[in-house]
């Protein structure tokens, strides 16, 4: 077998009546040159020790590679195929990996989060979406163009301590929520391999709440909201009464409510979970409601406009506070305040946690599946109780109030 030179690839033709022909080289045993009607093709070719067939693997075709190179190809192939690794075993990886690389940088954080508000936010809450999508951009502005795999978790944890140190730790705690449920969402999908966020803990300073208003505090508030006009006096006094969120309740619309007004349904497509829930309304809540004046063709409750939900959350609340005089504390802690005291009635957690449109959490994943009572019957009664309660205190305040008036006047007197 002579070596193979580039004047005997040149000189190689292909016999009359035959499709191919054949070069080997002496110098790299394996190496061969493929004449065809197309062109001329360097090959390393050996014999499979397991299975006895004879595979090749393409290098290039001559004239784009030279001679020498596809030597230098061939030492690399047959060495590795003298190490039992399988060339075609070897390339299928690359190609994975260069499918996997352009995958990762296609998905940038930034279409991740976009994707992520527009397939599994669409079906939440409007201000919890935006909330979320704005949070993270906002926290992660400058790794938005990066991809979304490559965030790793000591950069999270170096965003949300920077947040911490800025003196916005709610914010970091609330940030870190929204990143770890997108990437959740991300990695289900089969997306991303895995969540930066999991693991990270919750920012310093970001607790829980645990305010639970007393009786006394119920009825200072209650009796503050009765004396502020619409909107936000009635809306306040609903609010209070059903323990719905306060996004609930700002978009509530006529069209929810019975002619009676003794049911409130709201539709799944404003609830947290995404099912309808049904509401009924006590007598003192009922009350509230038609005091409202409706607005002729607009079918929102609450409303200045008519056409969008009362907006200026902040500085109602403001007046509320300073009416009730009643301090650090916020709306969604009614909602504690009234699963508290209905606890202290001995009403069933159960019930309570139906009210909150909550998955009850005395219940198993097994009973929550097959247990299909909406207890529809407790909760009214538990909401009627927690009006009884609200309305004691306010009464109990005003008295109080009274005997306070009643005992200074007696003592000017005597002066």
């Amino acid at each position: 077998m002579p070596k193979l030179t580039e004047k005997a690839i040149a000189a190689l033709t292909i016999p009359t009546g035959k499709r191919e022909a054949w070069l080997s080289d002496a110098e790299v045993g394996g190496l061969r040159v493929r004449a065809m009607a197309g062109g001329k093709t360097f090959y390393a070719c050996w014999t499979d020790r397991a299975t006895g067939e004879r595979r090749r693997e393409r290098l290039g075709t001559w004239g784009s590679i030279t001679l020498e190179k596809a030597r230098e190809a061939a030492r690399t192939i047959l060495g590795d195929v003298a190490k039992n690794i399988d060339p075609a075993a070897v390339r299928q990886e690359r190609r994975e990996a260069a499918a996997t690389a352009k995958a990762e940088a296609a998905l940038t954080l930034a279409t991740l989060v976009d994707d992520w508000a527009a397939l599994h936010l669409a079906h939440k809450r409007p201000r919890y979406a935006a909330e979320a999508v704005r949070a993270i951009r906002h926290a992660f502005d400058k790794h938005l163009n990066r991809p979304a795999a490559k965030l790793s978790k000591a950069e999270v944890v170096t965003v949300l301590d920077a947040l911490t140190k800025a003196g916005h730790a709610a914010m970091a705690g609330r940030t870190l929520a929204y990143g770890r449920a997108c990437y959740t969402w991300a990695v289900k999908r089969g997306r991303l391999p895995g969540n930066p966020f999991s693991g990270v803990p919750v920012a310093a300073g970001v607790v829980a709440r645990e305010r639970v208003l007393s009786a006394e505090e119920v009825g200072r508030i209650w009796n503050a909201a009765k004396g502020m006009g619409e909107p936000w006096g009635p809306l306040f006094r609903v609010l209070l009464l059903t323990l719905a969120r306060r996004e609930e309740v700002a978009a509530m619309r006529w069209s929810e409510l019975s002619a009676d007004l003794s049911t409130w349904t709201i539709p799944g497509a404003r609830m947290k979970r995404g099912a309808a829930h049904v509401v009924a309304l006590s007598e003192p809540a009922r009350a509230a409601l038609r005091v409202v004046t409706r607005i002729k063709g607009q079918d929102l409750v609450f409303s200045t406009t008519g056409k969008t939900p009362v907006s200026g959350f902040t500085k109602a609340k403001a007046a509320l506070d300073k009416a009730a005089k009643v301090t650090d504390w916020r709306l969604h802690d009614f909602r504690r305040s009234g699963v508290s005291a209905l606890a202290a009635m001995g009403f069933n957690p159960v019930v309570a946690d139906l009210l909150l449109a909550h998955r009850p959490a005395t219940l198993s994943t097994v009973a929550r599946t097959y247990q299909r009572h909406d207890y529809a019957a407790e909760r009214e009664a538990a909401l009627i109780a927690w009006a009884a309660h609200v309305l004691r205190a306010a009464e109990a305040k005003e008295e109080a109030d009274a005997n306070v008036i009643g005992f200074r006047t007696r003592r000017a007197k005597a002066k």
